[in-house]
């Protein structure tokens, strides 16, 4: 939910000499387009020079601001753009648009409202307000084919997806890419309950605190570990810094379990199915949104009647594929241009479906296979070729894929709320501040906790063979603590060999295939969470998400847990109390983490492995 598609807009250089292609400059021209409730929103729409031929409309709606750094009628080489100017050269008329109550529109904006006019007769919401865009563009631009198309990223993506619910007869196409789904299961503020404190405090206090700009809140040092530590209980953020100013926080604060509020605002429960070809795109290694994608391409997979929903999953981090070639994240090379395969991808989508262009075979899924480095494409996703197997966490730090028979057995650490695990090393920067490193942290060296005390390890040994796991991976934690709530972090590792031939600077490298957390008190009900029993084997089942990914040969593959991964969530205090928001300073203690391997408490990930 990030602004880098318009930063990366004005980083662009301003080339205005024609070209003898097709078409190279489009001209600015600005608009204030009236709504259905009489409020107006700032509207830019570039138009091709010299147009000749009726073409497409393709919208990007935003909160970050639509504006372009251009004079009024003036112009501008779009085909410098990498997000899309493979698709400038050919022709389409693209315009940006402010949502309401953000820069230079009128009304009022709330992050991620969810859509209403479908219940309460004369309502507006993001899927009306497109629905007028539409239908004020194909009328009033000139040199439209009477098609228009949506896309963006992130937000952006959210609001492709919503605008192309109950959608206007001239909007043919959509593609919602890093899309932000379910905000409490598993994207940008929680993940399975466990509260983003970084991320959503620094990014609700961005955009709610100034709806004319974007706002860094004023950090006053730059590793931000302590910092947030010094913080102490979250209710210290509204007495000392928000002052109830931000409405975002304030719903966190108020709904701190899967209520009502929270129901209601997923789109799984207001985006049934695709009305539109919906092409969805994520990342495996998106640190921001990697649930969006692929929750509701299977939400609406389920009723596709009209073969109109296509998923595309790359290695990629927050909108990657969009900012230029993408071949490779952090350390980790992926051996080809990724975003140049995704952008012409892209632009044979909208070809097809806004222009008539090429013969619409589409595949099911387009999923990069990590390790092996190459693209796959799939009639079906999760693949029907995959088998279920289990990899056991063992004795002596070991991992396995045969089950425990011993009728003992766990491994045990201390956790304390006072010395959390830091989620990547220090220094935590800002998340978009200078020398910030937020955007690779989900393919960082795990290393640096390894030897931790209060991480555990259970590592198999060296594979004699390729192994490929492709599609939904699952977790099945057993655990106690001597606390009466817990935090459960869990991690698929590929472990490098200890000397690698092929990059000795990879020796050793642990990368996190897969992570994720769970708020223990959330392990039977979202809604309705409940204490922990103190020293009880307890059962808990967390999401690993889809990967697509080849554990090589003289890998290999580890299990990790822990129970703190701070500040990117907030400290649980391991003390039972109704609203962690509201918890005090006495609330957080120490507690012993059990974590247990034998044949009545086995714990163990689930992994779909292809078939040779």
């Amino acid at each position: 939910m990030k602004k880098w598609f318009f930063a990366l807009l004005l980083l662009n250089t301003f080339a205005a000499t024609a070209q003898e292609k097709t078409f190279t400059l489009y001209r600015k021209h600005s608009v204030m387009l009236p709504m259905r409730d009489g409020v107006k929103l700032f509207t830019v729409i570039m138009s091709p020079v010299g147009l000749d031929r009726p073409v497409p409309i393709l919208i990007t709606r935003t909160p970050y601001g639509a504006d372009l750094p251009l004079a009024e009628d003036s112009t501008w080489d779009l085909t410098q753009v990498p997000y899309y100017g493979n698709m400038a050269k050919e022709g389409y008329i693209f315009v940006y648009q402010d949502i309401r109550g953000k820069y230079k529109s009128e009304g009022n904006m709330e992050i991620h409202q969810p859509l209403i006019h479908a219940l309460e007769a004369g309502k507006v919401d993001e899927s009306t307000d497109t629905w007028d865009a539409v239908d004020w563009l194909v009328k009033n631009v000139p040199n439209n084919n009477g098609k228009a198309g949506i896309f963006g990223i992130s937000y952006p993506g959210w609001l492709a997806l919503v605008g192309s619910v109950d959608p206007h007869p001239a909007l043919k196409a959509a593609s919602e890419q890093a899309c932000m789904g379910d905000l409490f299961l598993g994207d940008d503020f929680h993940h399975n309950g466990a509260f983003r404190l970084s991320y959503g405090m620094e990014y609700t206090y961005e955009v709610e605190y100034d709806k004319t700009t974007d706002s860094d809140f004023p950090f006053p040092q730059f590793d931000l570990y302590n910092w947030y530590l010094q913080l102490g209980s979250l209710k210290n953020v509204n007495e000392k810094y928000f002052h109830n100013k931000v409405p975002t926080w304030n719903n966190f604060v108020q709904h701190p379990n899967y209520d009502a509020f929270w129901q209601k605002n997923s789109p799984l429960n207001y985006v049934k199915y695709p009305q539109i070809p919906q092409l969805h795109v994520g990342g495996y290694y998106d640190q921001e949104d990697i649930n969006g994608p692929q929750i509701m391409y299977n939400h609406m997979e389920q009723k596709d009647s009209f073969n109109r929903n296509f998923l595309v999953l790359g290695p990629w981090n927050h909108g990657q594929w969009g900012k230029g070639k993408a071949d490779s994240l952090g350390k980790i090379a992926f051996g080809s241009h990724t975003g140049t395969w995704f952008q012409d991808l892209q632009k044979k989508w909208f070809d097809y479906w806004l222009k008539g262009k090429g013969d619409g075979k589409f595949n099911e899924a387009y999923c990069f296979q990590t390790g092996s480095n190459q693209w796959k494409t799939y009639d079906t996703w999760p693949p029907k070729k995959a088998v279920t197997k289990k990899l056991y966490a063992a004795p002596n730090n070991k991992a396995s894929f045969n089950a425990p028979a011993a009728a003992t057995g766990y491994s045990s650490y201390t956790s304390d709320p006072a010395h959390p695990v830091p989620y990547r090393a220090l220094p935590i920067e800002a998340t978009y501040g200078p020398g910030s490193r937020w955007k690779p942290w989900q393919v960082e060296d795990q290393r640096f906790v390894t030897t931790r005390p209060d991480v555990l390890n259970f590592t198999m040994d060296s594979l004699v063979k390729d192994l490929t796991v492709t599609g939904p991976i699952t977790a099945h934690l057993f655990a106690s603590t001597s606390g009466t709530d817990a935090d459960w972090v869990v991690k698929l590792i590929d472990v490098y060999p200890d000397f690698d031939p092929d990059n000795k600077l990879m020796s050793g490298y642990q990368l996190p295939v897969a992570m994720e957390v769970i708020r223990g008190r959330f392990h039977k009900s979202f809604e309705k969470p409940e204490a922990l029993v103190p020293n009880q084997p307890t059962a808990f089942t967390i999401d690993l998400h889809n990967i697509n990914h080849t554990f090589k040969k003289g890998h290999r593959i580890m299990i990790q847990v822990q129970s703190t991964w701070f500040p990117v969530i907030d400290r649980n205090p391991q003390k039972f109390v109704p609203n962690i928001f509201e918890a005090k300073e006495t609330d957080f203690i120490k507690a012993e983490q059990r974590v247990y391997f034998n044949n009545k408490f086995a714990t163990y990930i689930e992994l779909p492995v292809m078939q040779d």
